[in-house]
């Protein structure tokens, strides 16, 4: 009798954990700062989520999808709670609840581009049966891609052959959106600049600028010295406040 009564207490046991247990939907998507949303066609971004507490990993896996609509996330006046991510690229998992858990929340994108990757993260109470999809959590990822085109890491000039060398990076936005003059993601608008290092010493500043091809920037620098040279290219733009770097190193012989 007690072990019948042993095993219908085990089995009430299972049947009520398995009915407080919920599913609860968790969409997590990543927005480039004063951009659009980064998809596929960038590597998506990479979506961690663990549990706050323990450190668990709960669920990781890449967003996957479009940018998204430029009209309706760029240059239409947004109501509240009017959503702009049809179409937008997101992460999905479902998550087994049998009370609320605090999680945390961490994007590593756009993930095929190592070099630019940023982290951005936040923390939410998870509660059990309460979806957090739609919309669902959007993450900010600030900053630009900058690939540096020429010279070649290395590479070897001379200041009697060669006189100059011209500079050369790609830039686009967080979500792979064009950089061009007097476009939406105008070029005029953002400060390109190549700081030049000698064996390690500073030595000047100078600008660049957009050529005739969309996302790519140029500078011609004189040679006028011998030894390794260092190119740290930055970009800033003063209204979003958006920042990017890149770096470029040659050397210059006789």
């Amino acid at each position: 009798m007690r072990n019948l009564l042993t095993t219908i207490l085990f089995i009430s046991c299972i049947s009520l954990a398995a009915q407080t247990a919920k599913d609860t939907k968790l969409v997590v998507r990543t927005q480039a700062k004063d951009a659009k949303f980064i998809g596929t066609s960038m590597g998506g971004s990479m979506i961690i989520v663990r549990d706050a507490t323990t450190n668990e990993v709960l669920a990781k896996g890449l967003t996957q999808g479009g940018t998204g609509n430029t009209t309706t996330i760029m240059n239409t006046p947004r109501e509240r709670y009017a959503s702009i991510t049809e179409g937008t690229a997101f992460f999905e998992t479902t998550l087994r609840l049998e009370k609320p858990l605090f999680v945390n929340i961490e994007a590593i994108g756009p993930f095929n581009h190592e070099e630019s990757r940023v982290v951005s993260q936040t923390q939410v109470w998870m509660v059990p049966g309460k979806h957090m999809d739609g919309d669902g959590v959007i993450l900010e990822i600030p900053g630009f891609v900058i690939d540096g085109l020429y010279p070649q890491t290395h590479q070897g000039f001379s200041l009697e052959k060669d006189k100059t060398v011209e500079l050369k990076v790609n830039m686009v936005m967080m979500c792979g959106c064009t950089i061009s003059k007097d476009g939406l993601w105008d070029s005029e608008a953002i400060e390109v600049e190549a700081n030049i290092y000698v064996d390690g010493t500073y030595w000047k500043t100078i600008p660049m600028h957009i050529s005739e091809q969309v996302n790519t920037f140029v500078a011609t620098l004189a040679l006028e010295k011998t030894g390794s040279h260092e190119v740290v290219v930055t970009a800033y733009h003063p209204n979003s406040k958006n920042t990017g770097v890149e770096q470029l190193n040659f050397r210059v012989s006789n």
